[in-house]
């Protein structure tokens, strides 16, 4: 692809105190077989070497520009900002998050199928950690679907697609025309946006591993999984995108899957006493699409987890014993920190 006619790319990272990987991860940017992007680095206030390693780089290529927060930003107020900074010249964005890279010919392949496909707006592949291969695809040789239809087959329980936003090439019409491209209130904020995007595009998919993802556990993580953000953005997302995607016998036969699998999840941590802290990010995102928690389902499954603990005890001793270390020791390590300081440290959320 001829570079003076080739699309540009705007490639855009947030760090926060990524100094450990960032150089790697623009190294892998600079490495590209496609070379016309331009690439914005977005400091959030580092206290490490980052933001020296980003100016010198900057200093080397013209085509790096860095960013630097005046204050710091929580994870997704800082992915949103960092988003805005793509080029009003692009025709593509590509976020790559400091603990990643990519392999040198990955902008080619995803540019070379957007470009022969003009109704994709989103683009996917496979992704490695070093160990294997990460998410699935659609399958082979299928190069491009139908936007609802992949979000109708991952409501369905269908295999996960998306990866990470490293792992995807976003059109940059489409982040334009939105005012706020995460939502913050969602800790699964990735997800949600792929399902946002499809609603108005196609998915394409390049059956190649084109790049490298650090499975960390990050305190974003950490406070995801604290708060079993997981199975919420699950039910939510259902709620929201179900009526648009499936068929009405479709919507309500899978609705009792995942409420039912979301409500002995709560009924769960009713029993593991939860803080207040869980129960008002579940009652604020299910507010967030017209839901709430049903006190009638709620007591309802709280009865047949109790039963199912009482049919087996010696597993539910056991399993309890394991979660109460577990917090007594999390919560000795975090007790000087508070929930905005647990999100500061993340630098995405790893499916």
């Amino acid at each position: 692809m001829e570079s003076e006619r080739a699309p540009l790319v705007s490639i855009v990272t947030p760090v926060f105190n990524g100094g450990d990987s960032l150089e790697e991860c623009i190294e892998s940017v600079l490495a590209q077989s496609y070379s016309h992007w331009e690439y914005t680095i977005v400091n959030n206030c580092s206290t490490d070497q980052s933001l020296a390693i980003a100016q010198q780089y900057a200093a080397k290529d013209r085509r790096i520009r860095i960013v630097n927060n005046q204050r710091f930003l929580g994870i997704l107020e800082n992915h949103n900002h960092t988003i805005r900074q793509l080029s009003p010249d692009s025709k593509y964005c590509k976020v790559v998050f400091a603990d990643d890279w990519l392999y040198p010919s990955c902008l080619e392949e995803m540019v070379r199928l957007a470009e022969r496909n003009p109704s994709v707006g989103l683009v996917g592949a496979y992704a490695t950690d070093g160990r294997v291969v990460r998410w699935h695809g659609p399958q082979y040789p299928a190069q491009r679907l139908p936007g609802k239809e992949v979000c109708r087959q991952q409501l369905l329980g269908g295999p996960y697609v998306f990866g990470t936003m490293t792992c995807l090439l976003v059109r940059s019409d489409l982040i334009r025309k939105r005012p706020t491209f995460f939502n913050e209130h969602n800790l699964q904020a990735d997800m949600e946006a792929c399902f946002d995007l499809l609603q108005e595009c196609d998915f394409g998919f390049v059956h190649q591993v084109l790049s490298f993802v650090r499975d960390q556990a990050q305190t974003n993580d950490s406070t995801a999984s604290r708060l079993n953000s997981q199975r919420l953005a699950d039910f939510t997302i259902f709620l929201k995108y179900g009526p648009m995607a499936l068929n009405t016998s479709e919507y309500h036969a899978h609705l009792k899957r995942v409420s039912r699998q979301y409500y002995r999840l709560l009924a769960h941590n009713v029993l593991r006493m939860r803080d207040r802290q869980f129960w008002k990010y579940h009652k604020d995102a299910l507010a967030d699409v017209g839901g709430r928690i049903d006190p009638w389902q709620l007591t309802t499954s709280m009865i047949a987890e109790t039963g199912s603990q009482l049919l087996h005890p010696f597993n539910a001793v056991r399993q309890a014993w394991k979660w109460w270390s577990s917090r007594f020791r999390r919560e000795d390590r975090t007790n000087t920190f508070s929930f905005r300081a647990s999100m500061k440290n993340g630098v995405h959320h790893v499916r």
